[in-house]
């Protein structure tokens, strides 16, 4: 048997890092079950960390395979301190992903390379990656999203549902439900006149204290109304800003209205390429659930 037909084998620096995978994941656990969050320990702090301890042990063979176990140990541990805030990384996974083994396939393909001079592409590869640092300009982070819904209910009885404002409803939306996307868990407010203002108010959990956002009617016409945000200390802040929303709803026929929303909102994660089309999607699952909230099913 060749040296390269025997299995890799665990050293005792494999066992080291599972070692302190393992302390790590249990100071954080004894943490989070002293603050009162036992019920989510086991989910965002004992399965990750074993992950990460059982992937510790599993001696790579190959550049990709070794890169990829430690990519993936710097993401679970990433998710153990953030708690529920994981879902930021699994929204940045892929990319994180991305960047690893491309990386690694790069340095390779320069190693085995006799031209030097295809170093000089390496900068070139960064440049996607500068956006928001500081060095290279936003892109676009002014985005807008619409959900259009055609309800079987006449425009009058449309109109006086809008009227009543939102309320708290179960979230539908798959994407929504398996990230654990925050939404509001307390609605207040009703009106359609210019200064009647609507009120979402979000639960506190390990993203940070819950906060609220209060949208305040600005203008009103018949079949129409806009809104401004006039106060935002929501746990979504952090991740975009919150700048205008329309709403209209016309009368398709005498038992259905088309009802649609556009809202206006700064991104707040770069890079645009990447970021811009999940938020996109997320924000779009968002806007659908509002509607929801309208109970206008």
């Amino acid at each position: 048997m060749t040296e390269l037909d025997r299995p890799p084998r665990q050293t005792a620096a494999n066992w080291i890092l599972a070692g302190v995978i393992a302390a790590f994941g249990l100071v954080v656990f004894v943490v989070t079950v002293r603050d009162g969050r036992a019920d989510s320990a086991l989910l965002f702090v004992a399965l990750p960390t074993t992950l990460a301890a059982a992937l510790a042990l599993l001696p790579g063979r190959t550049a990709h395979g070794r890169v990829f176990v430690v990519t993936t140990i710097a993401l679970l541990l990433s998710a153990v301190a953030l708690h529920e805030g994981a879902i930021c990384v699994i929204l940045a996974a892929p990319l994180v992903y991305a960047v690893s083994h491309g990386t690694t396939a790069l340095i390779r393909a320069l190693r085995d390379t006799s031209r030097s001079y295809a170093v000089l592409a390496v900068p070139l590869l960064l440049l996607p990656g500068l956006e928001g640092s500081g060095l290279a300009p936003r892109l676009a982070p002014d985005q807008s999203v619409e959900v259009v819904r055609v309800v079987a209910l006449p425009a009058d009885q449309v109109t006086a549902r809008l009227a009543a404002g939102p309320r708290p409803t179960p979230v539908r939306s798959v994407p929504l439900r398996l990230l654990g996307v925050p939404t509001p868990g307390q609605v207040s407010g009703d009106g359609l006149d210019p200064g009647d203002r609507w009120m979402f108010g979000y639960h506190g959990s390990a993203h940070g204290p819950g906060g609220h956002l209060l949208a305040e009617v600005e203008t009103a016409d018949a079949g129409r109304i806009g809104f401004r945000f006039v106060e935002d200390s929501s746990i979504t802040a952090r991740w975009f800003r919150w700048r205008h929303a329309d709403l209209s709803w016309r009368a398709v026929d005498e038992r259905h209205t088309e009802v649609r929303i556009r809202v206006d909102y700064t991104r707040g994660l770069d890079p645009s390429w990447y970021f811009g089309p999940i938020q996109q999607v997320l924000l779009g699952a968002g806007t659908g659930h509002l509607l929801d909230m309208m109970t206008l099913r």
